[in-house]
């Protein structure tokens, strides 16, 4: 049965631990059912221990490596053996091997595309797509424990098969003293005992089908969903499928609140887009209602005070005391829902809210990685899939794609040619590489008002924390900042933290906001950027409260008009930005500028320099 965790405060160890070896039972009872498992870990003891307890529990497991052909995965021709003896001869691909087992994907966040969409169409169709050397196999079912690898501030698992995965698991935060912690003297401590045994398997099993799910619950599931921002309606499909396997593993035939939760927390909370909305007050407090039932009638006083004793306990023996209150009522989808949520919002880890709130701008933007936007080239970089061509230029021959190409066709060609191996110009096939664009941090400071001098002083830490952490990317920072009735390029583009130290060291503060000609230096700093091969991503650290014109005149309204003028433009030119509001409460300008512009926004009153710097590394780096 499912293992049993004591009460947990958010992100606890011990809770965190449980749902991933709960998961393995669920991958034990139902291998893809509810498609699989994302696991998002670094290498280490914690997930070492995961994959051996994966490994023990007795399902085929195949493991398909990043640097597989789609021949291999999907089956085709044996080219070794082909070459060998002159004939024809096929193979099997990974994913057949798989069938009513599980695939496991080391650096799932590498998979090439050409990879991740036949993967994704079987995983899909219950059924491995065709090739061109091979009819269509029979129905091949298999479930995907996708190994995500990736650092914070890079893409993680394609989103196509991230969404077909239903339990997504994040162990980063937890360390080998927390698991020896949290299952000390308990005989299945090492975390690899956790293998059903065959009849508690054949009764989970057995269980499975009959787990019944109340409306109320399946709605209750939906509308946590999108009160998270989950627009998907297969997420609330998987998680109740793996809220009724977590029932069946506890031997109940119908769904409870810990079902629930576990779905909210592996399913649900892992997806949120959104932080949920507080009800409003209105909705928060109910309209009293008039009661309108008449008051009960009073006996009249008998003629004889000496019967009235004896009135008085009849009228009482008699009176309806009403019917009693309900001791077990069934929760309302309502109250379902808030439990989900409150479930899902308490396994977040921290400053999550932060990346919810900025995940939703950097994902509109047409530019990913953590380097800047992609070029395909044909010298050096990643390489990808190749592609039928001739060879010439700076275009390379791909020998084993070219072979490969020409093997099915050596049977017809052995009468015209006396070569081994007789290769024609359609057979060609040049290699390819992917190349990404080092970016460039615009950071465009408000240094007007009281409150500059402070502002600055954490802006500059941030800076500092992130020119030390992109130094290995090669990422750089250009500083613009404005104030009084002009915007100055306060430090270019550079890599240099101590000319970052010293070009923000000693800055006036005061005066008035002219915030327009701030985003129209921006806008031109990040036009040049384009055209050397950067890509630009501007954080503007601002109440958004302008007040000076393009001209450097007074004028609120004019002041306004000229911003969200080069507001528009910004948004044009398809650059990803954030909108760090510092206003003491949320300022509808600022919110108005930052949706104009199509920024993340992220209320900052009090800015903090650690916390402004993971913000911005998230917008640099959305998640696949």
């Amino acid at each position: 049965m499912a293992r049993e965790a004591p009460p947990s405060t958010p992100s606890d160890p011990l809770e965190r631990w449980n749902d991933a070896l709960t998961a393995l039972q669920l991958l034990q009872l139902d291998p893809f059912g509810f498609g699989g498992v994302c696991l998002r870990a670094p290498h280490g003891p914690v997930r070492e221990r995961w994959l051996q307890a994966l490994a023990g529990l007795g399902i085929g497991l195949v493991k398909v490596p990043g640097s597989v052909d789609s021949e291999r995965l999907l089956g085709g021709i044996d080219l070794a053996h082909t070459l060998q003896t002159g004939q024809l001869h096929m193979q099997s691909g990974l994913l057949q091997q798989a069938d009513q087992g599980l695939v496991c994907l080391p650096m799932a966040e590498r998979l090439a595309p050409a990879l991740l969409a036949p993967l994704v169409q079987a995983l899909e169709q219950g059924q491995v797509p065709p090739t061109r050397h091979s009819a269509a196999p029979p129905s091949t079912r298999f479930g995907v424990v996708a190994l995500d690898e990736s650092l914070p501030d890079e893409p993680g698992v394609g989103a196509a098969l991230a969404e077909r995965l239903g339990v997504w698991l994040d162990l980063h935060e937890l360390s080998p003293s927390d698991i020896h912690a949290a299952w000390q003297g308990d005989s299945e401590s090492d975390g690899l005992q956790i293998r059903l045994s065959p009849g508690a398997l054949a009764r989970a099993r057995g269980q499975l089908p009959h787990v019944q799910a109340s409306d109320e619950q399946m709605q209750a599931l939906c509308a946590a969903a999108l009160g998270l921002g989950i627009g998907s309606l297969r997420v609330p499909s998987l998680a109740l499928r793996a809220a009724c396997g977590h029932a069946a593993l506890n031997g109940r035939s119908t769904l409870d609140a810990e079902d629930l939760g576990f779905a909210a927390r592996c399913v649900l909370a892992p997806r949120a887009t959104q932080w949920p909305a507080e009800p409003s007050a209105q909705e928060a407090e109910p309209a009293p209602q008039e009661d309108i039932t008449p008051p009960p009638e009073l006996p009249e006083p008998p003629e004889d005070s000496s019967e009235a004793p004896e009135n008085e306990a009849e009228t009482d023996n008699t009176q309806d005391p009403g019917p009693p209150p309900e001791q077990n009522a069934e929760p309302s989808a309502e109250d379902l829902q808030e439990m989900m949520v409150a479930a899902a919002l308490a396994s977040l880890p921290p400053h999550m809210l932060d990346a919810l709130m900025t995940r939703q701008g950097a994902a509109s933007h047409n530019t990913s990685g953590r380097s800047g936007q992609t070029r395909a080239g044909s010298q050096r970089g990643r390489p990808l899939p190749p592609r039928p061509g001739r060879p010439g230029g700076h275009a390379r021959l791909h020998v084993l794609a070219t072979l490969r190409a020409a093997a099915p066709k050596q049977r017809l060609r052995q009468a015209h040619s006396t070569g081994r191996v007789a290769i024609r110009a359609e057979d060609f096939h040049t290699q390819r590489y992917q190349q990404r664009a080092s970016s460039c941090l615009i950071l465009a400071l408000d240094a007007s008002g009281s409150a500059a001098l402070q502002r600055l002083a954490e802006a500059k830490g941030a800076v500092e924390l992130l020119l030390q952490q992109s130094y290995a990317r090669r990422d750089s920072v250009c500083i613009v900042a404005f104030r009084g009735a002009q915007a100055q390029l306060l430090l270019p583009m550079t890599r240099s933290l101590v000319r970052a130290k010293r070009a923000m060291t000693g800055l006036p503060g005061g005066g008035g906001t002219p915030l327009a000609l701030a985003l129209k230096m921006a806008h031109e700093q990040a036009a040049q950027l384009q055209r050397q091969g950067v890509t630009p991503i501007l954080v503007v650290l601002s109440d958004g409260r302008a007040n000076v014109t393009l001209q450097g005149l007074g004028g609120r309204a004019q002041a306004q008009t000229d911003a969200q003028s080069w507001g528009q433009q910004w948004r044009a030119s398809g650059h990803r930005a954030l909108w760090i509001d510092t206003s003491m409460h949320p300022d509808a300008q600022a919110q108005q500028l930052a949706s104009i512009m199509g920024a993340s926004y992220l209320p900052m009153p009090q800015v903090q320099s650690q916390r402004m710097a993971h913000a911005i590394e998230r917008v640099r780096s959305p998640q696949a």
